[in-house]
């Protein structure tokens, strides 16, 4: 008789964010996988090198779509790396912004992963529930930069502009009523720090939601529990960060171990996980949504009680306003060159890294004094993870394969840059 002989199989994709751009072969025996080799490069996009054609701040809207769920995050490890090289002070309130919209950033990125993971692994309503927040939070980004996704909104020296006093409301429509107007425009009637504070209030009620309907279910659990599990000392071997290496109980994060802006001045916990599985990556990125709610709150009542500038007077760097422009022939020059040609930076470089959703995500800008990049270089977190993706899968079945792909929290923007 013959011998039974492995088999390979073409696998995804799986996980909404890797959108048909990861090509997975599991070569299995039976049901089990004994190999996965995750095929990438469908999706590359150049962005390395497309940043040594543009300007500085030219390239900085290229940030926003490395990993296009964490946008903000991406913009500013660039402008700390562009900081660095320049020498450059940050007003204290664009420091403070800068945080509060990180972490605002860190809730949209964890509430997309938690109903995407909740849907690959069978559980339908998560994704509706964590839909609902992200509304709220991309009114936020809309309300500061006119964008919902790519906002652009953080520039090297502090951020694009202050914080709006009005928030944007819903208009009466032909699909409902005065009534229904008025109460979805409840808590819009005041300026954005207003709305965001009330979103902080509401968010914590809205995470116990989500742990009702998946910490303790028992599908949830036989689906990630004993899943993909990694030691600390493979975690950190693998080169793994955020949430993946906090889940196998190292608790190391940029914001304590290596505070940048503001984050040194406030106060928040680094969640650790105990086992290294899937259902562990769970629990840290779910009490991360708790903790960045907490750090948001403690962002609105610093920039409440503490007016200021938003962005450096240094008019080589950043634009000077629009009445001084159109009422000084200095500022019109400046702000001629700024936009024409950007900004030089001194020969050198630079490496700056932040503490994004998924992981360290780090920029590595070298400079020849030219007024663009002579090299650029991005260290994104998921490429990491996916390298892992064999030796997490193996020995499982075909089912767990998506299970561990989701617990990665993999997009494609990064890995693929």
């Amino acid at each position: 008789m013959a011998d039974i002989k492995n088999y390979t199989l073409n696998f995804g994709p799986q996980h909404p964010a890797a959108h048909g751009v990861l090509r997975l072969v599991l070569e299995l025996d039976g049901e089990v996988i004994q190999r996965a080799d995750p095929h990438i490069g469908l999706l590359h996009r150049a962005t390395e090198k497309l940043a040594e054609t543009k300007t500085y701040i030219q390239s900085l809207p290229y940030m926003d779509r490395l990993d296009y769920m964490s946008m903000m995050c991406n913009e500013h490890a660039y402008c700390l790396a562009i900081e660095k090289m320049l020498d450059l002070e940050v007003p204290v309130r664009a420091q403070y912004i800068r945080v509060m919209f990180s972490e605002i950033t860190r809730l949209l990125n964890h509430l997309l992963w938690l109903g995407a993971h909740g849907l690959d692994c069978g559980a339908m309503n998560i994704l509706i529930y964590c839909f609902r927040e992200r509304e709220d939070l991309f009114d936020m980004y809309e309300a500061v930069s006119g964008a919902r996704m790519h906002a652009a909104y953080f520039r090297p020296g502090g951020v694009y502009r202050d914080l709006p006093d009005t928030m944007p409301q819903y208009k009466l429509n032909k699909l409902r009523n005065e009534r229904a107007i008025k109460k979805m425009n409840e808590n819009r009637q005041g300026s954005l720090l207003d709305f965001i504070d009330d979103f902080c209030a509401r968010f914590p009620t809205y995470v116990d939601e989500y742990e009702t309907l998946l910490t303790e279910n028992r599908i949830w659990k036989q689906r990630t529990v004993g899943v993909g599990v990694v030691s600390p000392e493979r975690a950190l071997n693998l080169g793994f960060t955020g949430p993946m290496l906090r889940g196998s109980g190292i608790a190391w994060d940029l914001r304590k171990k290596q505070p940048y802006d503001v984050y040194g001045n406030l106060d928040f916990d680094i969640p650790i996980g105990t086992n290294g599985d899937c259902y562990d990556r769970y629990l840290v990125r779910v009490a991360e949504l708790r903790e960045s709610n907490r750090i948001i709150k403690q962002c609105v009542d610093w920039l409440r009680a503490n007016p200021g500038p938003v962005i450096t007077d240094n008019h080589k760097i950043a634009p000077p306003d629009r009445e001084s422009m159109k009422a000084n022939m200095e500022e019109l020059i400046h702000h001629f060159k700024l936009f024409s040609e950007g900004f030089r930076v001194p020969e050198g470089e630079a490496y700056a890294a932040v503490e994004h959703p998924k992981g360290e995500f780090g920029i590595y800008i070298v400079s020849d004094g030219a007024n663009k990049p002579y090299r650029l270089k991005i260290r994104p977190p998921g490429f990491a993870h996916l390298a892992a993706m064999d030796e997490m899968a193996r020995g499982h079945m075909i089912a767990d394969a998506v299970a561990v792909i989701g617990t990665m929290d993999i997009v494609f923007g990064d890995i693929d840059r």
